[in-house]
This record gives structure tokens, sequence and C-alpha cells, in this order.
């Protein structure tokens, strides 16, 4: 475990809107500089209509094969992409590493491209894609989760995942990580990237099933 994290990209005025990705939940913009509750166990509406919308950018090639490494994807997993965009994570799992995958984001264009973006790569039977809210969407068929959206929404992604992930599932994070509560296992550097990963414990599921 890392001693310290460095600062979450957020935590500058504003994080350059280069650096982000479309979120898949409800929100406004107006709300990103709102402190976080202490509870992260907040009820799916209830987080959802705190957070930032994510504009959309897609992820570096060579970023996306770092990070299905760092997942340790095989042909046996299921990856879900949580914001999606134009699919290219699940994607190049199911075209390199002959796993299934499961792209998801709000934007329809988004997912009309990813769809459209598999059959171009012949991976349509290996992949899908829905326009949905993360806090409404159940991962629990996941066996890695990619993740490129904000700070604030992956805290409040976390509890969720913990509850619906099975030990052993797991989780890479592009840029932002989940603060103290959850440190990462690995953290790697790629030029002005960032990609942490972390691994589904069976204390974890414990501690959300003890939660009210």
């Amino acid at each position: 475990m890392p001693g310290q994290l460095p600062s979450p990209p957020h935590e500058a005025a504003s994080a350059p809107a280069s650096r982000m990705r479309r979120s898949v939940v409800h929100g406004t913009a107006a709300l990103a500089g709102a402190s976080l509750a202490p509870a992260l166990l907040l009820p799916p509406h209830a987080a959802a209509a705190r957070l930032p919308v994510v504009p959309y950018v897609s992820t570096p090639p060579d970023v996306v094969r770092r990070m299905l490494a760092l997942g340790r994807v095989g042909r046996d997993d299921t990856v879900y992409d949580l914001g999606c965009g134009d699919g290219r994570i699940v994607i190049e799992a199911a075209r390199r590493h002959g796993a299934r995958g499961v792209g998801i984001d709000l934007d329809p264009e988004r997912i009309r491209e990813a769809r459209k973006n598999a059959r171009r790569a012949g991976v349509e039977r290996r992949v899908r894609f829905q326009q949905a809210d993360l806090f409404a969407t159940d991962f629990s068929p996941a066996t890695v989760v990619m993740l490129y959206l904000l700070f604030e929404v992956n805290l409040k992604l976390m509890p969720q995942l913990w509850r619906q992930l099975r030990p052993g599932s797991r989780v890479v994070s592009h840029d932002f990580h989940m603060g103290g509560q959850w440190p990462p296992e690995q953290i790697v550097r790629m030029r002005d990237h960032s990609l942490y990963a972390w691994t589904i414990t069976p204390d974890l599921r414990a501690y959300v099933a003890g939660q009210p």
C-alpha cells in the first residue's frame, strides 16, 4: 500500500477538460465544487443527484493496453467500462484478450459509436453497450471494472463496487483514485497519466454487509 496518495486532479482549481471523461451519472456542473458528505453509503439516487457531469475524452491506445494489463484481463473475464465512450477499452479487451465486455454510458451518441466500432473490430458478439446511469446498474457480472470518471464519482461508486463485485474482481481507474479509505494496491505512471488498481477482498464485502 502506498504511504501517501498524490492529490487527485480535482483538487486543482479546476482540472483540465482534456483529462476528464463524460460520466454516466446525472448531475449538474454547478455542483462540481461542492464538498462531499462524510457518509459514502448514500442511496443511489441521492448520490447521483450531487455529482458533476464529466466531459468525454478518450483514453490513448497505449494507456488502454496498460489498463488491461494492470487488470490482468484474460479470456475468462467480463470487463465493464463505466463511462465507455467509443467503447475502445472493452473492444480491446475482447480483441486482444478474448474477454467479454460491457460498456455503459449516458450519451446515446457514444453508445452508437461504440457499437459501430465493435462491429468494425469483429467483436460485436463478445461485447455489448448500454445507455444507463451507473447508480442504477448492476456490476455483479463483472470480474474487471475500468473507470475514467472523476474523484467525486469514484468515491460515490466505491461502496457500490464493494457491494456488487465478487472477491477477486479487479478495479482499474485512469487518473482518479478513491482517497484514503481504499488506497490502491498499485500505481502506474505513464507520461502525464496515472493508473490505480485495486482488488475486491472478502473483508470489503463483509464491511458493506454490516452497513445500514
